[in-house]
């Protein structure tokens, strides 16, 4: 495991702990953040999904985290926080 090239905030951290307990998230999947789509029109995505070969794994505050490495290079530097009267989760670059 190498180091997140990302910040997750302690509010985006308790946020993701809740949603794996209320949830019922399988202990297998990690949570996948990276992009969808490309060039201007990409944005960032935050979910729970399964480790595939192509995928980098991290682990911040005991939550094992994946990202595409082809991805790895857009997440960089990004700031993940957690708005509770807001948008949910954001991303800060």
């Amino acid at each position: 495991m190498g180091i997140l090239p990302l910040d997750i905030s302690n509010k985006a951290v308790a946020e993701i702990n809740n949603s794996l307990q209320i949830k019922g998230i399988p202990a297998e999947y990690c949570l996948r953040i990276g992009i969808k789509g490309g060039a201007c029109s990409a944005n960032y995505l935050i979910g729970f999904d399964q480790m595939q070969d192509h995928d980098e794994l991290f682990e911040f505050q005991n939550i094992k985290i994946i990202i595409d490495k082809r991805h790895l290079m857009y997440v960089a530097g990004v700031k993940i926080d957690f708005e509770i009267n807001g948008n949910g989760f954001t991303f800060q670059k």
